[in-house]
């Protein structure tokens, strides 16, 4: 499917570094739907349980730019809940800064996947910038779990073919969203929650960011209220399975 994508300017602060996020300007892509990537005979698999996600109504919690000092609240809420998340994780100040906590989020069976090293805005940047920011946080991770990411979420979704075809080089599929609460505006944790809630659909995709404080209070309202709408929570390569995420692909809800 081709879209056209517009962007508009959003300016974020994070409270573990500077992080500055501006959505500006317009571009073109392919994006794959999870149920597009799911096959029809073959097992799905998961890390919490087998869930088939053919049949459930799926729905993957997704965290950037983490981990942080309020990651590991975060990780005691989804393991009391037993609901996975795809953490894509920021090298530099993140990564870097918080070995213990990625050990932890792979220990306890999240999916761990890259936000970049430096955040930078891929469309912006050359060939050679664009592949250091895929290369050192893929390496960071492996090193500290043993296992190489293959998901890539691009800041501030800021992407195109040719992001594509670099992404593809090194073996990373790239992962939007559908659901936004635009926690990086740092409203209340219950606006987080009603936004959250009020977007969902099945096959949904939701961001959140572990780096603002009143994300992490939002999670177990989300969670508590969306399962008894009888959504499952699953990554993102459940979200796809039996289907795998192929490199160079965009997902997209």
């Amino acid at each position: 499917m081709k879209i056209r994508r517009g962007f508009r300017t959003a300016a974020v602060i994070a409270a573990a570094g500077a992080l500055s996020v501006g959505l500006s300007g317009c571009t073109t892509y392919d994006t794959s739907k999870p149920s597009a990537a799911r096959a029809a005979d073959a097992k799905p698999a998961a890390a919490f349980g087998t869930v088939d996600c053919r049949r459930a109504k799926c729905v993957a919690l997704t965290f950037d730019a983490g981990p942080s000092e309020n990651s590991p609240r975060l990780l005691d809420i989804l393991k009391e809940k037993k609901v996975p998340a795809t953490f894509f994780l920021l090298g530099k100040n993140h990564i870097a800064e918080h070995p213990d906590l990625v050990k932890r989020m792979a220990r306890e069976g999240h999916e761990l996947a890259s936000h970049t090293w430096d955040h930078k805005i891929l469309t912006d940047i050359d060939d050679d910038a664009v592949r250091d920011e895929f290369r050192r946080t893929d390496d960071a991770v492996e090193k500290l779990t043993g296992k190489r990411p293959t998901l890539m979420r691009p800041p501030q979704g800021r992407t195109n073919d040719h992001v594509s075809e670099l992404a593809e080089e090194e073996g990373l599929a790239q992962v939007l969203w559908d659901v936004t609460t635009k926690d990086y505006t740092l409203p209340p944790s219950r606006t987080i929650t009603e936004r959250a809630v009020t977007q969902t659909h099945r096959d949904s995709i939701i961001l959140l960011h572990d780096i603002y404080k009143n994300t992490v209070p939002a999670v177990p309202a989300i969670i508590d209220r969306l399962k008894a709408k009888g959504y499952v929570f699953v990554t993102v390569p459940q979200l796809l399975a039996p289907g795998k995420a192929e490199p160079g692909k965009i997902y997209k809800p």
